[in-house]
């Protein structure tokens, strides 16, 4: 049984206040090769979840760059978002955020929230997910599922960042709790499957087997690299030399984590990592979007 339980979909609750207030949005992208180019084929969408036009900074054969928006800026109770990207043969597709993601304190009926996430990558299909980092309040709950589904000689590469509480205007996670659960699956076999709670009540929260008290987290995957050691040797020559975050790989996976205490050090370790790994995963050098930088 879940700790948090996510919002279930009910029609015409948006507007309720109690246990039943549900507000629902999707977005449903597909990315074609289509003579040599990438294109944005589908994008479906209901509620406050849009993309921008597709970018080609790396050049027209290359990466489709396209940015999702949430135009709220984050989710409240009763929210339900569900986002789904399929990337066909021969596609490469890139996916960010312009802002960072917040997660806002549950209301009075201590009413969830939820964020769901598929992804889909067929054979020779590229995919990179590098969304900006969640930002959870204080008393914030709900529940998160990221699925990504490979096929045959599929490459993806991401990352989740989290920072919980906001320490800089000295309002820190104390309450709430958030479920999540990630899923990574190659022609239906599982290569990682893990599930985090993250409540401020629990002992691992605080526990040095645990969170150890750190207020940010991330993951960085890799699925498609054909020396994942060299690569492993690699990161630790040249990222940071400090014992926030560590590698390895597993089941052919590479895995790159950070707990700590800055948001700031998580993201430039994960866009470091990423800047180091692309010329080995797909032998082109990354090519920061421009919204980062804005």
């Amino acid at each position: 049984m879940l700790l948090c339980e996510p919002a279930t979909p009910r029609a015409g609750s948006g507007h309720r206040f109690d246990q039943d207030r549900h507000w629902a949005a999707s977005l449903a992208l597909r990315f074609a090769n289509r003579d040599g180019i990438t294109r944005l084929t589908q994008a479906r969408h209901q509620g406050p979840l849009r993309v921008q036009r597709p970018f080609y900074p790396e050049g027209s054969a290359q990466a489709c760059h396209v940015y999702v928006l949430h135009p709220p800026g984050g989710l409240v109770s009763g929210d339900a978002l569900t986002i789904n990207a399929h990337v066909e043969r021969g596609a490469h597709a890139l996916l960010t955020t312009p802002a960072a993601n917040k997660l806002y304190k549950a209301d009075s009926q201590g009413v969830a929230w939820a964020q769901h996430t598929a992804l889909y990558v067929d054979d020779g299909g590229i995919l990179e997910w590098l969304p900006q980092e969640t930002i959870a309040f204080d008393g914030s709950k709900g529940n998160q599922r990221t699925h990504i589904a490979l096929h045959g000689s599929a490459r993806c590469l991401g990352w989740e960042i989290m920072a919980l509480g906001r320490p800089a205007s000295e309002l820190p996670y104390l309450s709430g709790c958030i479920e999540q659960h990630f899923r990574l699956t190659l022609d239906g076999k599982p290569l990682w499957l893990e599930r985090q709670p993250l409540d401020p009540s629990h002992p691992r929260f605080a526990g040095r087997w645990g969170q150890g008290g750190a207020t940010v987290q991330a993951t960085l995957w890799a699925v498609g690299l054909e020396e994942a050691g060299a690569a492993i040797d690699e990161l630790r020559e040249l990222l940071p030399d400090n014992p926030r975050w560590a590698v390895t790989v597993r089941r052919g996976v590479l895995l790159l984590r950070y707990l700590g205490n800055s948001r700031n050090e998580a993201w430039a370790l994960c866009e470091q990592a990423w800047h180091l790994l692309r010329p080995r995963w797909i032998e082109r050098t990354a090519h920061t979007p421009r919204i980062w930088l804005t």
